[in-house]
């Protein structure tokens, strides 16, 4: 299984959109508190439609309990500051893919964290970043096709 987890997520419609990606590929979502919402606003149920209840979603209370109960293979934090890109990767089973908030992306305590590799989606130079849900999807579907797609149809 591959895992998603979002640092302090701040726009419930993202977390939903994730929530939806991990229901239809089977990844496993953690949520890294505090969260910018609550989990019962609105806009997070219509992103996420019904796939809530297909999802499995861990949530934890701060970034060193994330850490202390959870054993993934790596972890990989989606950053505009890494030189690595996410096609160089051969990501394995129980892989975990790190996002950051929305507005401010991951802390420099987080990316240079032991147990975090910094990995990056290319764009063209002069852009920001993509969407939160976006960016999940492509490194998620990258690392499902080096799995071989396992379970999918």
């Amino acid at each position: 299984m591959l895992h998603i987890a979002l640092y302090q997520p701040e726009i419930p419609p993202n977390t939903g959109n994730i929530i939806r990606l991990c229901a239809n590929t089977g990844a496993q979502l953690h949520l890294i508190h505090p969260l910018g919402f609550d989990m019962e606003v609105k806009a997070l149920r219509r992103a996420g439609l019904d796939y809530h209840e297909w999802a499995d979603v861990i949530q934890h209370d701060d970034y060193q309990s994330f850490i202390k109960t959870t054993e993934f293979n790596r972890i990989f934090a989606l950053t505009t500051k890494a030189t690595d890109y996410h096609y160089q990767v051969q990501f394995a089973d129980n892989d975990c893919l790190l996002f950051g908030p929305e507005t401010r992306g991951l802390p420099d305590e987080v990316l240079n964290d032991q147990w975090v590799h910094n990995i990056r989606i290319p764009m063209k130079p002069e852009s920001r970043s993509l969407n939160l849900s976006n960016t999940a999807a492509v490194v998620l579907y990258q690392a499902l096709a080096d799995l071989g797609f396992d379970g999918l149809v």
